[in-house]
C-alpha cells in the first residue's frame, strides 16, 4: 500500500478519534456542542445519548484504521489493506450522508471526508507500483 495512503488513512483515524472525543467526552460543554449546530445547553442535554454513540462510531473506525495499519505492516497485508480501505470507505460515505442530511455542515463534511478519500484514490492510483 502507498505510503501516502496510509499517512491520510492514519489522518483520519485521529481525526475520528477527535471526534469520538467531542461526541463521547467532551459533548457537554459548549464550545464543543455549538460545533454540531446545537445552540443551547438544554438541546445539548437532548442530544447527549445519540452523540455519546455515534462517538463510538468513530472510535470503531479509527480503530480499524490502526489495526489496518497493524496487519499491513506486522501481519498479512492483503488483510490490513482491506480493513483499512473498509473504514475509509465508511468514513467517505458518512460524509457524504452528512453533506445530503445537512448541506450547511460542508465544513464538517470536508474534515470527515477529505483524508480517507484521498487514502482510497492514492491506493487505487498506486497500488500497482
Amino acid at each position: 500500500m502507498p505510503t501516502v495512503s496510509i499517512v491520510f488513512a492514519a489522518i483520519a483515524g485521529f481525526i475520528h478519534v477527535l471526534f469520538f472525543l467531542m461526541e463521547s467526552v467532551w459533548w457537554m460543554h459548549p464550545k464543543v456542542h455549538k460545533n454540531f449546530g446545537i445552540k443551547s445547553f438544554d438541546e445539548a442535554t437532548q442530544f447527549k445519548l445519540s452523540f455519546f454513540n455515534q462517538g463510538f462510531y468513530n472510535l470503531f473506525l479509527a480503530i480499524g484504521i490502526f489495526a489496518g495499519i497493524y496487519l499491513l505492516k506486522y501481519q498479512t497485508s492483503s488483510n490490513g489493506i482491506t480493513l483499512m480501505l473498509f473504514c475509509c470507505a465508511s468514513m467517505f460515505a458518512a460524509s457524504i450522508v452528512l453533506l445530503v442530511s445537512k448541506p450547511n455542515m460542508l465544513r464538517g463534511v470536508f474534515i470527515q471526508g477529505l483524508c480517507p478519500l484521498i487514502a482510497i484514490l492514492t491506493w487505487w492510483l498506486f497500488k500497482n507500483q
